[in-house]
Order: structure tokens, then C-alpha cells, then sequence
């Protein structure tokens, strides 16, 4: 491999390599590139008119943290195995023959590596995918692995993009895992930051204009329209490749694109498209790009050149309007999504917001979508993730406040609709751990800054100060951790049972796995039971604390949620039932018209 960095405004540039320093030579397009091969394992960095020694921008290693100095990585001696004497080399094998799938009916599930298992690893959470694949999983989404200061957090701190966090395993064990995940069957999303950098250990100014004048809402904005711009989107682009051509992913999540500020006359999301599709055609597998929007504009996904033409989008609208009629809690930006009429909208639409006036914004917002343009499963749809759970004051989880019922009315709504499902990790389960905002930063003045920030944030709006966790303090990131054990217990058993319950229904029912929008009423006079009709399939949920009737043609119940208290719940290949018992929910197939 050979080592080189761009930094075009730099007199001097000098490698240290293996702690000796050699020259660079500057080429005419910024680049300072060293001339020979160097060997995989030697800590290096470089350093800019005498300022570092300096990570590399984009160092694959970083063994000893965003700080310390970069290590050289040869990740291509990690695809060109061939044989498949050990477990890893099979796995490397059927990832080598792997094919890919599509993202139409497929289910992902989002974790965060930190606190999937108590280990915290790479290789820790590969041996739960036989876990995943019993609740129909088909891709597994990754929150960010890039690397960022300390040993815990999020992950949407990062600063060096190319390399894997050092205490999930780094590069090597982030390969393995793709590697087993494929030959498991699972397709891997991986969750990238391109909208902004974190706070410690950002080094990209030093080299070079990666940055934009003015700062994002979170942080350093990247350079995408300025001076130098095409360098900086080179730097994205060839991330980009990264991920899905050395790594093997199968797809990127791209948080928070509606931050991202390019005014140049293609979008840089037009271009990671349109990199992703011909990446794609060269490794003859399916590719696919999945923004965090919140701006609701079919632009994502419409195709080029109307569109960016990225593959799919969240759909926060569909989490809000379920959330709102499962809870009742309206605040904050909650406040328009009241009433099952809303939900309705959703199922049917896709977003809400669609060109009304949102109260939150205090503006007209978003744009009505056209499915004959951009299919409904091109949305990503949750009832929880790790945004609406972790950004609550104390990361409660929709287990702590709802009974089974409404839990099995949330799964199958998200499961069995027309859009593509998510699942948040631990929810098939009514996980009782919480998902709490944590970080690790080592420098004590960022550690009190982000702290009490954070606690002033939610006092300011009326929680209790001494309630909302120190993101700083050790055991807010332990009490995230999932407990395994209690999937043979009570309630989480009977969950996580439903979830098993429900994959099977989606796999052998031809009309759950349709792309065409569904029929959903809402019974007359604001009633409580909302049916969602897909071909011979209606699914009929009960939101009210109250026993309700059920109007549904002749039909065979194929699943019922949970017993309640009222009694136990329909029997599946039982006739459809004339009521539904508070928070309960029933998959009935409708009888042949003769």
C-alpha cells in the first residue's frame, strides 16, 4: 500500500513513519504522496508545517484512538481468501459468492454495537444472528462505527471516517462480521455521518478546507459547495466505496441529509447515487442508500434527474402518528399527529406532512409523494429507534408505559404495512433496559459541557433535573446494555413469541409482502379500532381501554395479539370475532367470495 494526504495550502508535509520521517513531494492537485510500498502493522502519521504528527484522514486503524497515530491496514488481504479451512475463511467464502438482497420486502433491525451485548463488539453481536433471523430479520443496521474520542458512545461523534472504533474490534473484526452476517443470510446497513464532525479529535482542518465557514446544528459542517469542495466530495464518494466495495456492506444509512449544505448543481446525494448504482452494476449485487430526512420531499427518492434517486427514506410520520395513538402524549413536535384519522393518513400516504402546516415548525410543510413514481416501500418505517428513544430525557422504551396489547398493536401495524419495517434492538422482547444518551469524552471540559447541557436542556422543559441521566456518568451507558436474559421470562417471553409469530405470518402471506398501498378505515364516529386491508389479509387493532365491536367480513383469524385481561385471544383458524378486547389486535383472512 502507499501513503499519502491532501493538503493543498501546506509548505511542507512530512510522513512518520515506524518513528522516522521522510519528505513528501507535493503533487499539482494537493496531494503529498509517498513513493513506495509500505507494510501493513507500522503506526504512522504526518505532519503539516511542523504541526502533529497527525491521524490520517483516512486512516483505516487507529489503534490508539482519534488522537494517536494511525497504523497501516492492507483490508485486501482480508477479501482475496480463498479457501475455507476455518469457520472465518468459510465465512469469508460466502461472502465472497454472496448475491445480496432486495431492500422491497425485506425487515431491518438497528443496533448499536456498545450495548447490543455486554461486550460491546463486532464479534460479541454476530453471535445473535441466528436470534435475528427467528424474528425475520433480513438486514442489520449498524449505528455508527466510524471512530470517535473515548471508548463509549453513540457514535455520531466521529472524526475519521475510514476507520472502525477500536474497542468494537476495528477493521479486521468489522470484516468478519460482514463476512458472517452473509453467510448467516443478513444483509448489512451501515449508518454513516457525512453531515458534520464531532468535537475531539477532528483533524481535517489541519490538512486542508474540509470545512465549512459556518458550522452545522451539531458540529462542523462539511465543505461540499466552497473552495476545494470537489476534493472534500471526493473524500465522501471514495467513503462511500469503502463501506459497500471493500467492507461488503449491502447499503448505507445517511443520517440527517436535510443538514447537508450543497448549493452545487448536483446534490451530493445525486452523486453518491449515482456512485452506489454503478458500484452496484460492477459487483453485480444490489446497493442501497437510505437517508434520515425530515424534510418530507419525494426528492430523495425519485428517481434522477428529477431526484436524487437514493433508495429509500424514513418516514417519521409513520412513528409519530403511532406513537401519539398508542400514548396519547401530544408535545412538542406530537402535537399534530392526534387521532387515529391521522394514522390513517400515514398508512395510506406515507407522510402527514405532506404540504399542511405544522405546528412545530410553525410553517407549511413537506410534499405529497406519488407511489406510481416511488413505491411504498421505499420509506422505512419504525414504531421505535434509536432517535426516538435515546433523545427522551430518561431513554424510556414503548415497554414502560404500554401493556402487551399495544406493543403487539405497534409490530404488526409496522410489520404487516405497506412500507418497509424497522425494528430497534431489544423491542421484540419489551426490553426493560433503557436507551439512554451516553458519551465517554476523556477532555473534562467537553465531558461538563455536554453534560449539563444535555440536563438543561430537558429542565428547560419541565423534567426534573435529578431524573435526566449524566451522559458522562458509567452506569448510563450501563444501564443501556440489553439483558439477554430475559428472553425465557414473563412478559418478554410472550413478546418476543408474538415477533416469531409475526415473521412467519409475513413470509408465508403473499398480500403482507405486497407493494400496493392498503385499504384503512377507522370505524365511524372516531371509534377506536382502525382495519388495514391488504388483498385478502385485514389486520383490525383496537387502540381503546375499552372492549370495541369488530365490522369485518366472513374470514379465519391467522394471528391475535397477546391474551388480556379480558380473556384469552382468539385461536388461530378461528372465525373472525364480532369484538376486540381493549389494546388487542387480530389477523383474520377474509373467506373466498364463492
Amino acid at each position: 500500500m502507499r501513503l499519502g494526504v491532501w493538503a493543498p495550502d501546506a509548505r511542507e508535509v512530512v510522513l512518520r513513519l515506524d518513528g522516522v520521517d521522510l519528505p513528501l513531494t507535493r503533487d499539482g492537485d494537493g496531494w503529498w504522496r509517498h513513493p513506495f510500498d509500505v507494510a501493513a502493522g507500522l503506526d504512522y502519521g504526518f505532519v503539516v508545517d511542523g504541526d502533529g504528527p497527525l491521524a490520517d484522514p483516512r486512516s483505516l486503524w487507529q489503534p490508539h484512538g482519534v488522537h494517536g497515530l494511525s497504523r497501516t491496514f492492507d483490508l485486501a488481504e482480508l477479501t482475496t481468501g480463498a479457501g475455507a479451512e476455518t469457520s472465518a475463511d468459510a465465512a469469508t467464502a460466502a461472502s465472497g459468492s454472496w448475491r445480496g438482497i432486495p431492500l422491497d420486502g425485506s425487515v431491518i433491525y438497528e443496533l448499536h454495537l456498545g450495548t447490543f451485548t455486554p461486550e460491546g463488539t463486532l464479534d460479541a453481536a454476530a453471535r445473535h444472528f441466528d436470534h435475528l433471523r427467528s424474528i425475520g430479520v433480513d438486514f442489520i443496521e449498524l449505528l455508527p462505527v466510524n471512530a470517535f474520542n473515548g471508548e463509549h458512545g453513540w457514535g455520531y461523534d466521529g472524526v475519521l471516517w475510514f476507520a472502525v472504533h477500536e474497542p468494537y474490534g476495528g477493521p479486521a473484526a468489522y470484516r468478519r462480521f460482514v463476512d458472517a452476517a452473509h453467510a448467516a443470510g443478513l444483509g448489512v446497513i451501515q449508518d454513516v455521518v457525512y453531515n458534520h464532525l464531532g468535537p475531539s479529535g477532528n483533524v481535517l482542518p489541519r490538512f486542508g478546507p474540509y470545512v465549512h465557514e459556518q458550522d452545522g446544528p451539531w458540529g462542523s459542517a462539511l465543505n461540499l459547495d466552497g473552495t476545494d469542495a470537489a476534493e472534500v466530495r471526493r473524500y465522501i464518494l471514495d467513503n462511500t466505496r469503502l463501506w459497500l466495495r471493500d467492507y461488503g456492506v449491502d447499503g448505507l444509512r445517511l443520517d440527517a441529509v436535510h443538514a447537508l449544505h450543497d448549493t452545487g448543481p448536483t446534490h451530493i446525494l445525486a452523486e453518491m447515487a449515482e456512485t452506489t448504482d454503478a458500484l452496484a452494476a460492477e459487483l453485480g449485487r444490489p446497493l442501497h442508500l437510505i437517508a434520515e430526512s425530515d424534510l418530507n420531499d419525494p426528492v430523495m427518492i425519485e428517481p434522477r434527474p428529477d431526484g436524487h434517486g437514493l433508495t429509500a427514506q424514513w418516514s417519521d410520520d409513520f412513528h409519530h402518528a403511532l406513537h401519539v395513538a398508542l400514548t396519547g402524549e401530544v408535545t412538542g413536535y406530537y402535537a399534530d399527529f392526534d387521532g387515529l384519522a391521522v394514522l390513517q393518513k400515514v398508512l395510506t400516504g406515507g407522510f402527514f406532512h405532506d404540504g399542511t402546516y405544522s405546528s412545530f415548525r410553525e410553517r407549511d410543510h413537506g410534499h405529497p409523494l406519488d407511489f406510481n413514481r416511488t413505491p411504498p416501500w421505499r420509506l422505512v418505517v419504525s414504531d421505535q429507534n434509536h432517535d426516538q428513544i435515546g433523545n427522551r430525557a430518561i431513554g424510556d422504551r414503548l415497554g414502560d408505559t404500554l401493556d402487551d396489547g399495544q406493543l403487539a398493536i405497534a409490530a404488526a401495524l409496522t410489520l404487516l404495512g405497506p412500507f418497509t419495517p424497522m425494528l430497534f434492538m431489544g423491542e421484540e422482547w419489551a426490553a426493560s433496559t433503557p436507551w439512554q444518551y451516553f458519551t465517554s469524552h476523556p477532555e473534562p471540559e467537553l465531558a461538563a459541557a455536554v453534560a449539563n447541557g444535555r440536563i438543561s436542556e430537558f429542565a428547560r422543559m419541565g423534567w426534573d433535573r435529578d431524573v435526566v441521566p449524566d451522559p458522562q456518568h458509567p452506569e448510563t451507558r450501563e444501564r443501556s446494555v440489553l439483558d439477554w436474559s430475559e428472553l425465557e421470562h414473563g412478559r418478554h417471553e410472550r413478546m418476543l413469541a408474538f415477533y416469531r409469530e409475526l415473521a412467519v405470518l409475513r413470509r408465508s402471506e403473499p398480500a403482507l409482502r405486497s407493494t400496493d398501498l392498503p385499504q384503512v378505515v377507522v370505524a365511524d364516529g372516531g371509534a377506536s379500532v382502525l382495519t388495514m386491508r391488504r388483498g385478502d389479509v385485514i389486520v383490525a387493532a383496537n387502540f381503546a381501554d375499552t372492549v370495541a365491536p369488530l365490522e369485518v367480513p366472513a374470514g379465519t383469524v391467522l394471528l391475535a395479539s397477546p391474551a388480556t385481561a379480558a380473556g384469552a385471544a382468539p385461536a388461530a383458524g378461528a372465525a373472525a370475532p364480532s369484538t376486540l378486547d381493549a389494546h388487542s389486535l387480530v389477523v383474520v383472512r377474509l373467506t373466498p367470495e364463492l
